[in-house]
C-alpha cells in the first residue's frame, strides 16, 4: 500500500449522544493478522437500526466509541497468514455476526458489528475471513452493500421453519426494506404475495415488484380481516412481522401458518399488552423470533439472488462523508428501499 493510502477515514459515535457525536475520524490503514483479510470498502448501506444504535435504543451493547455500521461490501486488497477463503482482488460483503457461521443463534456468537465491535463505516477493516461471503458479479458494491442486515434476515424469515412451497400465501408488513426483500424472495418463490402499505405510490411500486395485492393499513387498520377476506378465509401461510401489531399477524395466519417476529421494538407491540394464549392456540400458528441470519444464511441467499438476478430496491445514494444527512433522510421517514453510502 501506497504512501497516500496509508491512512484512512472512518466514523466513530457515542451512544446516545446523538448525530453531533458521529465523527469521522483518521488513523492508519490496518494490517491483517492471521486468518484476516483487510477489506476496502466501497459502500455501506445504512437504516433506521443505526438510528437506534445512536440513540442507545438497540437490543444488543454499544460500545462507546465504536466503529458504526453493518452493512458493507468492497475487495478484499490484503491477506494475513493462513487465509484459505480468499484472495487478494475478491468481492465481498461483511456478515453482520461475523461469529455466526452456521446452526442456530448463540449468545457466544452474538458479537455485532457496529455495537459490540467495530463496524464496516470506513475506508478500510480488518475481519477474520470467516465473517465474509463472496458478492455475485452481476450486483454492484452499492447493491451488495443492501443484502447483509435486511436481505438476509428476510431470507431467514422466509426459509426457517417448513419449507415455502409454491402457491402459498406470504404477508409481509409495511414497505421496509425487510419486508421488500421478503416479497421478491416470495415472489420468485411461486408464493402469492399480500402486503401491507400506507400509500397509493407505495402500493404501485410494490405491484411492480410483483406483489398480488395491496392492502392500505391507514385506510384499513383492520388490515388483518382483509388478508381473510382476500384468501377466502384460509389467512396467511407465512407472515414476515417487521411491523406489528403481532396480534393482527396471529389473526391473519391460516390455521398452523408461520410468524417470523422481525424487530419486535420497531413495532407498535414493544410493551403492549401480552398475546392472548387462547388466540395463539386456537390459530395453531407459530412464532419465530429472528435475529438477523448467519454466515450460512448470507452464502444461500446469494445463490438465490443469483438464480434469479434479483436486485435490491435502492432509495437513495450519499457520499461517505454525508453519512450525518443520510441518517437524517432515514429519520424523516417515507423512504422505498435501501439507502445506500457510496465510497466512489
Amino acid at each position: 500500500m501506497n504512501a497516500e493510502s496509508a491512512r484512512m477515514r472512518h466514523y466513530r459515535l457515542e451512544p446516545g449522544r446523538g448525530l453531533e457525536w458521529l465523527t469521522l475520524q483518521q488513523r492508519a490503514v490496518p494490517t491483517p493478522g492471521r486468518n484476516q483479510v483487510l477489506v476496502r470498502i466501497r459502500a455501506n448501506a445504512v437504516g433506521f437500526r443505526d438510528l437506534l444504535v445512536l440513540a442507545n435504543n438497540y437490543p444488543l451493547p454499544i460500545t462507546p466509541g465504536v466503529v458504526p455500521g453493518c452493512e458493507g461490501a468492497g475487495e478484499v486488497v490484503a491477506i494475513g497468514a493462513d487465509v484459505t477463503r480468499f484472495g487478494v482482488g475478491d468481492r465481498v460483503a461483511a456478515a453482520v455476526f461475523p461469529q455466526w457461521v452456521d446452526g442456530p443463534f448463540r449468545f457466544d456468537s452474538a458479537a455485532q458489528l457496529g455495537t459490540m465491535i467495530d463496524g464496516v463505516l470506513t475506508e478500510y477493516v480488518v475481519l477474520d475471513e470467516q465473517g465474509l461471503v463472496r458478492i455475485p458479479e452481476y450486483l454492484s458494491y452499492e447493491e451488495a452493500a443492501a443484502l447483509p442486515l435486511a436481505a438476509v434476515t428476510a431470507w431467514h424469515a422466509l426459509t426457517a421453519g417448513a419449507p415455502l412451497r409454491p402457491g402459498q400465501t406470504v404477508l409481509t408488513l409495511g414497505s421496509g426494506a425487510v419486508s421488500l426483500f421478503a416479497a421478491q424472495l416470495a415472489v420468485v418463490a411461486g408464493a402469492r404475495v399480500i402486503t401491507t402499505t400506507s400509500s397509493a405510490a407505495k402500493a404501485d411500486r410494490l405491484r411492480k415488484l410483483g406483489v398480488d395485492e395491496v392492502i392500505d393499513y391507514r385506510r384499513n387498520p383492520d388490515w388483518h380481516e382483509a388478508v381473510r377476506e382476500l384468501t377466502g378465509g384460509a389467512g396467511a401461510d407465512r407472515i414476515v412481522d417487521s411491523a406489528g401489531p403481532l396480534h393482527k399477524s396471529i389473526r391473519a395466519a391460516a390455521l398452523g401458518g408461520e410468524i417470523a417476529l422481525v424487530g419486535y421494538w420497531l413495532s407498535g407491540d414493544a410493551g403492549a399488552e401480552p398475546i392472548d394464549p387462547e388466540l395463539l392456540f386456537n390459530t395453531g400458528a407459530v412464532v419465530r423470533p429472528i435475529a438477523t441470519g448467519s454466515r450460512a444464511h448470507f452464502e444461500a441467499l446469494i445463490q438465490a439472488l443469483t438464480v434469479h438476478r434479483l436486485r435490491p430496491v435502492i432509495d437513495r445514494v450519499f457520499a461517505f462523508d454525508q453519512l450525518p444527512e443520510a441518517l437524517t433522510y432515514i429519520g424523516s421517514g417515507g423512504g422505498f428501499g435501501k439507502v445506500i453510502v457510496s465510497h466512489s
